[in-house]
């Protein structure tokens, strides 16, 4: 192997180490709002919006708003920093452009907070139907849809190049099930924030978004793992962890 080869092979390894450390660590920003366990919110999990935790008015807003534009960054540099160093493989490239776009729309997000929690307080929710709340709400659902569109995009995206291509095998193996369980934890939120829109109360919509957004976060790790075991052979993001591509039809 020449010099330059190593030095190359040593760029890309340091490379891929650095994506998966982001994205790990933007995986673990993004499930802040487990704190709410340990700490007094006062918001229902069971049917409050994740998003309802950074609200202007609420106690602890500004550490959530925070933990989130912590995470947005985080993947959005891990993103960037894979797609630098992954060959042009359509899936991938597009995979990792989805991811991009998830963690640009939370540092979005972060920015536009809503003003109060209208599942917890009756008068913001009045408000809100009313039309009466600031624009930010209508921003903050659009900023919030295109993230988890990102998201959606980025797990199956992901998995189909990870199962074309023969690289990332974990992902591979865990990305079908996790892709289901956030299409289906996805299906669940929608039907609540269709029967809240309707007017009536909500069974479970805090259940339902955050398993979204905790898959989510898994999703990243198991990710950031592929990475980091990609960047220890000195190959780049998306190398076949075998000589060859599979055939197409493997799995």
């Amino acid at each position: 192997m020449s010099p330059i080869s190593s030095t190359a092979d040593a760029r890309t390894g340091i490379a891929g180490r650095a994506a998966a450390v982001l994205l790990l660590l933007g995986a673990l920003a993004y499930t802040a709002w487990v704190l709410e366990l340990v700490s007094t919110t006062g918001l229902d999990p069971v049917r409050a919006y994740v998003s309802e935790l950074a609200a202007a008015d609420q106690p602890l807003g500004g550490l959530f708003r925070a933990t989130d534009l912590v995470a947005g960054l985080l993947v959005l540099a891990g993103a960037l920093t894979a797609l630098a160093t992954a060959r042009r493989r359509p899936w991938t490239v597009a995979g990792l452009c989805a991811l991009a776009l998830f963690g640009a729309a939370t540092v979005l997000d972060s920015r536009l907070p809503l003003s109060c929690a209208p599942t917890s307080d009756p008068v913001c929710a009045a408000r809100e139907t009313a039309g009466l709340v600031p624009a930010t709400h209508t921003a903050h659902a659009v900023s919030s849809t295109l993230a988890m569109l990102g998201a959606l995009a980025a797990l199956v995206l992901l998995t189909v190049a990870a199962r074309r291509y023969g690289h990332w095998p974990a992902l591979a193996r865990l990305g079908p099930p996790l892709v289901l369980a956030e299409l289906l934890a996805t299906v669940w939120t929608l039907a609540e924030v269709a029967v809240l829109t309707a007017g009536r109360d909500t069974w479970a919509l805090g259940v339902g978004q955050r398993l979204q957004v905790l898959l989510v976060a898994l999703y990243l790790a198991v990710l950031a793992g592929c990475l980091a075991r990609g960047a220890r052979r000195g190959a780049p993001a998306d190398t076949p962890a075998v000589p060859q591509d599979l055939p197409r039809g493997a799995s």
